[in-house]
């Protein structure tokens, strides 16, 4: 009895420093953060300018396109890797690369390649053909899609991975039954492979989404919101409010994006409920 005591007390010491670092970095920040953006002011103020509508549009743009865009490739390419070819373990390797490395170099280099004057695109490119390169970030729409492409391309080796796994769960015996029944490739991605991996699919997206809206590296690196705060995202948005010195709008911006973060955590608990 008492070696039992002396168990549930030392498992109490234990769960201390969690409810510690719990009620410091995140209890506290999203409280405090609700505190500041208590007032309806900050709301009218942020209805009021125009490029939180943008921004809503963006964001919007951002979650359709990409997150779609990111998981079909990653669902064609989990089929690739799964190969047992050596060149293909090879190649593996490199894919995931962008992945490992951390965000700041990666998306750093890709702008400064992207620079009109000096990058590397415009200086081996276009004076080649004797003809000035655009300015890749300073039309609004391009400087988008570049953001897109560089969230695709950064997490896109995990997603892969996720699918890879869902995939090598499969029993092997179901596509060697299927061989000896004449099905063609389509027929079994069709009914074998599709309806194992759609359930991992799904809810790796709606994840994904969630991620997607408190990520505020592809947009802020690459474009810093411009031109023009053009290019921001709910993620980035707070970070202009807050260089304006309006950290209660900043919190207000952060706030507003909860209608889209909760139906997507529901559908995403429901999903996993099941």
């Amino acid at each position: 009895m008492a070696r039992n005591q002396s168990w549930q007390v030392w498992g109490r010491l234990f769960v201390v420093p969690y409810l510690l670092f719990f009620l410091i970095f995140v209890l506290y920040p999203v409280g405090y953060g609700l505190w500041l953006a208590r007032h309806p002011s900050s709301y009218e103020t942020l209805f009021a300018d125009p490029i939180f509508y943008r921004t809503v549009v963006n964001t919007i743009i951002f979650l359709v396109v990409a997150i779609n865009v990111k998981m079909l490739i990653a669902l064609v390419l989990s089929g690739f890797f799964i190969k047992t070819r050596w060149w293909i373990k090879v190649l593996s390797v490199l894919f995931i690369l962008p992945w490992a490395v951390p965000s700041i170099p990666t998306i750093l280099s890709v702008r400064f390649m992207l620079n009109p004057e000096w990058g590397v695109i415009n200086t081996t490119i276009f004076k080649l053909t004797g003809m000035d390169g655009p300015n890749w970030l300073n039309d609004p729409a391009l400087a988008l899609t570049f953001s897109m492409v560089m969230h695709v391309w950064k997490s896109l080796p995990f997603w892969t991975l996720i699918l890879i796994s869902a995939r090598l769960s499969i029993p092997i015996e179901q596509y060697e039954a299927a061989s000896v029944d004449g099905a063609t490739s389509w027929q079994k991605f069709r009914f074998i492979t599709w309806p194992s991996v759609k359930t991992m699919y799904f809810t790796s997206t709606i994840l994904s989404m969630i991620w997607t809206l408190g990520d505020f590296n592809s947009v802020y690196l690459l474009t810093g919101g411009g031109p023009a705060d053009l290019t921001h995202v709910l993620a980035t948005l707070g970070i202009r409010y807050l260089r304006l010195d309006q950290m209660d709008v900043a919190m207000a911006s952060i706030v507003v994006a909860l209608p889209l973060v909760l139906p997507l955590v529901y559908v995403m608990m429901k999903r996993l409920s099941k």
